[in-house]
């Protein structure tokens, strides 16, 4: 295998307690290695894993589990496993994997799964909507669905994620969540091939020639696919549209790289707001 057969990579650095008495990772973290990339790669599918299955009617058990050795990583190595669906069948998928360390190949796997019923365990064809969602990336299509448009059309998905952000992760209390403003603001809403809803923001008229965007939220589950870099391109957008020429929001401050990684810089001192640490942060638009 070859790192361009790979369309996704997951990145780590050996740990000390990985290494055994030869000074070479134990064979054994080389799947585990393997599974946490598996998490990733449902990730950059854009597919929240336990709210797919559940919507898609089973679950994936491994059925089988190999790994061919090349080469040893060693302590404190940087490692690059590539992860791609190799094979949908009946009832099974196929998970093939590859170790990199820079571009000599170290580890080759493969992870073999079978769609199951979560009750009794006994297997189920693969969802067509499954399959489909395997193809769209490996013919490395966008897997991000975006749309903007007002409160009557895209509230109800919209309230669900921040529910879920807002109220139950980080536990802002709902009557510091919900204001006046929604019914006037343009909304982007962000959906996976499967329809299921997975980030929003909130685009408003701060003054004349200046957007406001707020109320930002991405389901913890696929933070880091895109998913937040869609909403913010899509509520610009809309603000260029209409003319404006800046756009201003306040950031809690643990998103504030996400943010700089976009073009907004910090503008005055920390605040705080709902008993979380913000930040004002702004950009001119081109």
């Amino acid at each position: 295998m070859n790192r361009h057969d790979f369309r996704f990579f997951d990145h780590l650095r050996v740990r000390w307690a990985e290494v055994d008495m030869q000074k070479i990772v134990f064979n054994a973290h080389y799947l585990m290695y393997f599974d946490t990339a598996v998490t990733g790669y449902w990730r950059a599918l854009a597919m929240p894993y336990a709210q797919a299955m559940e919507q898609l009617g089973g679950d994936l058990y491994v059925r089988k589990a190999s790994i061919e050795f090349h080469a040893s990583a060693r302590w404190d190595d940087r490692l690059d496993i590539g992860m791609r669906c190799s094979r949908v069948g009946n009832s099974s998928i196929t998970i093939s994997g590859a170790i990199f360390r820079g571009d000599q190949l170290l580890i080759t796997g493969e992870l073999i799964y079978v769609f199951a019923d979560p009750a009794t365990q006994t297997s189920r064809s693969v969802p067509t909507a499954l399959r489909q969602l395997l193809d769209d990336f490996e013919a490395g299509k966008h897997m991000l669905d975006v749309q903007t448009g007002d409160w009557s059309g895209l509230g109800q998905a919209a309230a669900t994620v921040r529910t879920e952000v807002f109220v139950n992760e980080q536990g802002i209390s709902s009557e510091d969540e919900w204001d006046g403003a929604d019914p006037t603001a343009v909304h982007a809403l962000v959906r996976n091939h499967l329809g299921q809803a997975l980030g929003t923001g909130r685009l408003l008229q701060d003054s004349p020639g200046v957007s406001r965007i707020g109320r930002m939220a991405v389901l913890q589950s696929v933070r880091g696919a895109g998913v937040g870099q869609a909403v913010m391109n899509a509520l610009e957008q809309v603000a260029r549209a209409r003319g404006d020429r800046e756009v201003i929001l306040g950031a809690q401050c643990s998103a504030e790289p996400f943010y700089r990684s976009l073009g907004y810089t910090r503008r005055g001192d920390p605040y705080e707001e709902v008993g979380i640490p913000h930040v004002y942060m702004g950009r001119q638009l081109n």
